[in-house]
């Protein structure tokens, strides 16, 4: 009787890919510490912002509000055991938020130090990493905290 056996193999397919438009001037707004949403024809404000509104399937216009950096959380989910690849050592809250003048959720971290912290409803702030570590990625937001 022969035993099979199957080989294992990595396939990698290196690739480049274009940011575009509107996904760009979002991550060089982050590289430079500052939050840009977008508006749809609609009028509805996208932050993160999206080259078309999911509601209607048409392309956002090309208007740009600046926002505060400010909002509140509308879900969350603790984390109390952080993963390697997670934005933070210690224990955090990933969660939805209504950034102040936007129309949509983000989703990131926020550090409330322990769980008890955290509702929903909370105002949150973006706690952005040092400026010679920022690089034009949504990392760049080291988390949110409590406002």
């Amino acid at each position: 009787m022969s035993e099979t056996s199957i080989p294992k193999v990595t396939v990698e397919i290196p690739y480049a890919r274009t940011l575009g438009p509107v996904i760009s001037r979002f991550l060089t707004g982050l590289r430079d510490g500052e939050l840009w949403a977008n508006r749809t024809a609609s009028g509805r404000v996208l932050c993160p912002p999206f080259e078309y509104d999911a509601s209607n399937g048409q392309a956002a216009v090309d208007d740009w509000v600046q926002l505060p950096g400010t909002g509140s959380v509308t879900s969350w989910a603790w984390v109390a055991e952080p993963l390697r690849y997670h934005l933070l050592p210690q224990p955090f809250a990933w969660s939805l938020i209504r950034l102040d003048g936007s129309d949509i959720d983000l989703l990131h971290a926020v550090d409330a130090g322990d769980r008890s912290r955290m509702s929903t409803g909370m105002r949150v702030q973006v706690r952005w990493r040092p400026r010679e570590d920022r690089i034009g990625h949504i990392k760049d937001i080291e988390c949110f905290e409590p406002a």
